[in-house]
């Protein structure tokens, strides 16, 4: 079961497996562009079911979960990708355009957990996976609402893989870093090691197959971010003035 599966990240992940013989239980807004996927799905000889649904509604996504196990059988895998970024200054950010990356990224996310969750624990079997990002380490210029999300998704899926130790579900946090999508689309600031869309969708899965509890990437990304975590205040407020990606 894959959110978020319509564009980006999730078209690619979705493709990906379907590749490599997973069948696909796909949620989104867009249902058009689901409905390609399960053309391009069949292709492959696997079997796709699409579900209009947004990640906000509940009851919706347990509705579309309930689908994809009567049409498709037990869930074995959640990939939580289901997200929006923006780019707001502080003084622009309203509190309805926060809640709305919030309700998309954090609280879709927690929907789709609990539309998965009780039936993996009855089968002592499954994986969630929550597709995060770097922007979770640290506050970044103009993306407050989207860092906080993502931080706030990181550590609700740390939480989960901590209390579903022993039951054998287990919880993988992906962070990459700039990928070529819609979302870094149009963008005229230099983004480092931007990645092609391809090669990081391969990563992700490879990831999820090794059953990582964690995946950042690419590295050298991945470290310079993680080293920032140990500079003072006063210098990494200094160095991330200097350098806004949402431009």
């Amino acid at each position: 079961m894959i959110t978020g599966a319509s564009s980006g990240i999730g078209r690619g992940v979705a493709l990906e497996v379907a590749s490599r013989g997973a069948h696909l239980g796909l949620l989104a807004r867009r249902e058009e562009l689901l409905n390609e996927i399960v053309g391009e799905a069949k292709k492959r000889n696997v079997k796709a079911v699409a579900a209009a649904a947004d990640v906000r509604d509940v009851k919706r996504v347990r509705e579309a979960a309930d689908r994809f196990r009567r049409e498709l059988g037990p869930i074995d895998i959640l990939i939580a990708n289901a997200g929006i970024g923006t780019a707001d200054h502080a003084t622009r950010l309203t509190p309805e355009h926060a809640a709305n990356v919030m309700g998309i990224n954090v609280l879709g996310a927690v929907n789709s957990v609990a539309a998965v969750l009780p039936e993996m624990v009855e089968r002592k079997q499954g994986r969630l996976v929550a597709i995060s990002s770097l922007a979770a380490y640290r506050g970044l210029a103009k993306s407050a609402a989207y860092c906080a999300s993502k931080a706030a998704l990181s550590s609700y899926f740390e939480s989960l893989r901590i209390d579903l130790r022993h039951t054998g579900v287990g919880v993988t946090i992906i962070h990459p870093g700039f990928i070529k999508t819609d979302l870094t689309a149009g963008r005229h600031a230099k983004m480092p090691y931007l990645m092609e869309l391809d090669d990081a969708v391969k990563k992700i899965v490879s990831a999820i197959e090794r059953e990582k509890k964690s995946y950042a990437f690419p590295w050298k990304l991945a470290t310079i971010v993680r080293a920032t975590m140990l500079m003072p205040p006063a210098m990494y407020d200094w160095l991330a003035e200097r350098n806004s990606f949402r431009e």
